[in-house]
Protein backbone atom coordinates (compact mmCIF):
# COMPACT_ATOMS: atom_id res chain seq x y z
CA UNK A 1 0.00 0.00 0.00
CA UNK A 2 0.97 3.47 -0.94
CA UNK A 3 0.17 7.10 0.07
CA UNK A 4 1.25 10.54 -1.95
CA UNK A 5 1.55 13.44 0.08
CA UNK A 6 1.42 16.58 -2.36
CA UNK A 7 2.70 19.92 -0.59
CA UNK A 8 5.27 22.19 -1.05
CA UNK A 9 6.80 25.63 1.04
CA UNK A 10 5.07 26.71 3.84
CA UNK A 11 2.81 23.78 4.94
CA UNK A 12 1.20 23.13 8.01
CA UNK A 13 4.21 21.27 9.83
CA UNK A 14 1.88 19.20 11.64
CA UNK A 15 -0.52 18.39 9.10
CA UNK A 16 2.01 16.87 7.01
CA UNK A 17 4.18 15.46 9.68
CA UNK A 18 1.35 13.27 11.58
CA UNK A 19 0.09 11.61 8.43
CA UNK A 20 3.42 10.78 7.47
CA UNK A 21 4.49 9.45 10.07
CA UNK A 22 1.14 7.53 10.96
CA UNK A 23 1.12 6.22 7.46
CA UNK A 24 4.61 4.77 8.16
CA UNK A 25 3.93 3.51 11.55
CA UNK A 26 1.03 1.52 9.73
CA UNK A 27 3.35 -0.09 7.05
CA UNK A 28 2.23 2.29 4.42
CA UNK A 29 5.01 3.25 1.99
CA UNK A 30 5.25 7.44 1.69
CA UNK A 31 6.11 9.73 -0.90
CA UNK A 32 6.33 13.15 -0.92
CA UNK A 33 6.14 15.11 -4.16
CA UNK A 34 6.17 18.55 -4.85
CA UNK A 35 7.37 21.26 -7.40
CA UNK A 36 11.56 20.47 -7.31
CA UNK A 37 12.94 17.85 -5.15
CA UNK A 38 15.33 18.77 -2.27
CA UNK A 39 13.21 19.41 0.42
CA UNK A 40 10.35 21.87 1.50
CA UNK A 41 9.83 23.92 4.36
CA UNK A 42 6.88 24.29 6.64
CA UNK A 43 5.90 27.37 8.27
CA UNK A 44 7.62 26.10 11.53
CA UNK A 45 10.73 25.23 10.11
CA UNK A 46 10.58 21.57 9.95
CA UNK A 47 12.27 20.52 6.74
CA UNK A 48 11.00 17.42 4.62
CA UNK A 49 12.41 15.70 1.78
CA UNK A 50 10.71 15.72 -1.45
CA UNK A 51 10.56 12.16 -3.19
CA UNK A 52 9.39 13.07 -6.68
CA UNK A 53 8.32 15.96 -8.30
CA UNK A 54 4.53 16.93 -9.43
CA UNK A 55 5.83 15.17 -13.37
CA UNK A 56 7.43 11.99 -11.86
CA UNK A 57 3.82 11.33 -9.81
CA UNK A 58 1.81 8.15 -11.97
CA UNK A 59 -1.19 8.38 -9.76
CA UNK A 60 -2.22 4.77 -10.20
CA UNK A 61 0.78 3.66 -7.97
CA UNK A 62 -0.97 4.99 -5.37
CA UNK A 63 -3.79 3.96 -2.75
CA UNK A 64 -4.42 7.36 -1.23
CA UNK A 65 -3.82 11.13 -1.70
CA UNK A 66 -2.98 13.49 1.49
CA UNK A 67 -3.42 17.01 1.22
CA UNK A 68 -2.08 19.17 4.31
CA UNK A 69 -2.46 23.09 4.52
CA UNK A 70 -0.73 25.74 5.23
CA UNK A 71 0.40 27.82 2.60
CA UNK A 72 1.45 25.19 0.37
CA UNK A 73 -1.89 24.34 -1.38
CA UNK A 74 -2.43 28.28 -2.33
CA UNK A 75 1.04 27.40 -4.56
CA UNK A 76 -0.36 23.83 -5.51
CA UNK A 77 -3.34 24.64 -6.80
CA UNK A 78 -2.07 26.90 -9.66
CA UNK A 79 -0.03 23.50 -10.94
CA UNK A 80 -1.89 21.71 -13.58
CA UNK A 81 -0.31 18.58 -12.53
CA UNK A 82 -0.90 18.88 -8.61
CA UNK A 83 -4.96 19.17 -10.31
CA UNK A 84 -4.43 16.33 -12.66
CA UNK A 85 -3.61 13.98 -9.66
CA UNK A 86 -6.34 15.03 -7.74
CA UNK A 87 -8.86 14.39 -10.52
CA UNK A 88 -7.51 10.67 -10.97
CA UNK A 89 -7.65 10.01 -7.59
CA UNK A 90 -11.20 11.36 -7.98
CA UNK A 91 -12.16 9.62 -11.34
CA UNK A 92 -10.87 5.73 -9.91
CA UNK A 93 -12.91 6.65 -6.23
CA UNK A 94 -9.54 6.04 -4.56
CA UNK A 95 -8.85 7.98 -1.31
CA UNK A 96 -8.13 11.51 -0.73
CA UNK A 97 -7.47 13.04 2.57
CA UNK A 98 -7.46 17.35 2.62
CA UNK A 99 -6.75 19.58 5.97
CA UNK A 100 -6.91 22.78 6.41
CA UNK A 101 -6.08 24.67 3.40
CA UNK A 102 -5.67 21.27 1.56
CA UNK A 103 -9.52 21.66 0.21
CA UNK A 104 -8.39 24.42 -1.95
CA UNK A 105 -6.90 22.07 -4.52
CA UNK A 106 -9.49 20.25 -4.84
CA UNK A 107 -11.81 23.07 -5.80
CA UNK A 108 -8.97 24.42 -8.46
CA UNK A 109 -9.59 20.90 -9.59
CA UNK A 110 -13.58 21.44 -10.02
CA UNK A 111 -14.03 18.34 -7.57
CA UNK A 112 -16.06 19.11 -4.77
CA UNK A 113 -19.64 20.48 -6.49
CA UNK A 114 -22.28 18.62 -4.07
CA UNK A 115 -19.60 16.66 -2.08
CA UNK A 116 -19.80 17.22 1.95
CA UNK A 117 -16.49 18.81 3.36
CA UNK A 118 -14.96 20.99 5.69
CA UNK A 119 -12.04 23.48 5.74
CA UNK A 120 -9.92 25.79 7.62
CA UNK A 121 -12.37 29.18 8.24
CA UNK A 122 -10.68 31.39 6.00
CA UNK A 123 -11.78 28.69 3.53
CA UNK A 124 -15.23 28.46 3.81
CA UNK A 125 -16.33 30.98 1.89
CA UNK A 126 -14.74 29.81 -1.15
CA UNK A 127 -15.51 25.85 -0.32
CA UNK A 128 -19.15 26.89 -0.71
CA UNK A 129 -19.12 28.91 -3.84
CA UNK A 130 -17.36 25.84 -5.17
CA UNK A 131 -20.33 24.11 -4.56
CA UNK A 132 -19.84 21.88 -1.84
CA UNK A 133 -21.86 21.30 0.97
CA UNK A 134 -19.74 23.15 3.75
CA UNK A 135 -20.05 21.38 7.70
CA UNK A 136 -18.70 22.75 10.50
CA UNK A 137 -17.35 19.33 12.28
CA UNK A 138 -13.94 18.06 12.88
CA UNK A 139 -13.98 15.54 10.35
CA UNK A 140 -16.21 15.21 7.62
CA UNK A 141 -15.98 11.80 5.51
CA UNK A 142 -18.12 11.91 2.17
CA UNK A 143 -17.41 8.76 0.67
CA UNK A 144 -13.77 8.03 0.09
CA UNK A 145 -13.22 12.06 0.77
CA UNK A 146 -12.15 12.87 4.53
CA UNK A 147 -11.54 16.25 4.95
CA UNK A 148 -10.63 18.62 8.25
CA UNK A 149 -10.37 22.16 9.71
CA UNK A 150 -6.91 22.22 11.46
CA UNK A 151 -4.48 20.94 13.42
CA UNK A 152 -6.62 19.82 16.51
CA UNK A 153 -8.62 17.95 14.08
CA UNK A 154 -5.41 16.04 13.15
CA UNK A 155 -6.65 13.22 15.63
CA UNK A 156 -10.24 12.60 13.94
CA UNK A 157 -8.48 13.52 10.69
CA UNK A 158 -6.21 10.30 10.90
CA UNK A 159 -8.69 7.94 12.30
CA UNK A 160 -11.18 8.62 9.48
CA UNK A 161 -8.36 8.58 6.93
CA UNK A 162 -6.87 4.84 8.27
CA UNK A 163 -10.09 3.41 8.26
CA UNK A 164 -10.47 4.58 4.42
CA UNK A 165 -7.13 1.95 4.26
CA UNK A 166 -8.52 0.01 6.22
CA UNK A 167 -5.91 0.03 9.03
Amino acid sequence: MKALIISADNFEDSELLVPYYRLKEAGVEVTTASLNRGTIKGKHGYEVAVDKTLDEVNPDEYTILVLPGGAAPATLRKERKALDIARNFFARSKPVAAICHGPQILISAGLLQGRRATCYTSVVDELKEAGALYEDREVVVDAYLVTSREPADLPAFMRETMKQLRL
